[in-house]
């Protein structure tokens, strides 16, 4: 399940023992829509061992300053609270399990 995140909610989650993976996107984004049901899956398919959460950059101004995300939609990988991995554009869905297993590997992004 995706939950929708605030500047107020985004550090709590970011604690998670588990690794999160967060979306910077806004409803108006074409492909931030087409990435939709691709973070639907991942959620589903890591439950249990990846958080994947969205922040909408309208209603999250702050996040997304703190974030440096310049563009929709920005993926974010944290583990441990750190930042690991940062993709910027749409994704299909076995290109990002590639770069969330390698970045979780190797504890950092393997691609941009």
């Amino acid at each position: 399940m995706i939950r929708t995140l605030t500047d107020a909610t985004i550090d709590p989650a970011l604690a998670s023992p588990r690794p999160v993976l967060v979306e910077v996107g806004a409803a108006w984004c074409p492909p931030c829509r087409a990435l939709a049901p691709i973070l639907d899956a991942v959620a589903k398919q890591r439950e249990g061992s990846l958080d994947v959460v969205t922040v909408d950059s309208d209603e999250s101004p702050h996040a997304v300053a703190r974030f440096g995300a310049m563009s929709v939609p920005t993926l974010l990988l944290f583990k441990g609270g750190e930042l690991i991995g940062r993709w910027v554009g749409y994704r299909s869905l076995p290109k990002l399990q590639t770069l969330l297993d390698e970045a979780l590997v190797a504890g950092h992004a393997a691609a941009v």
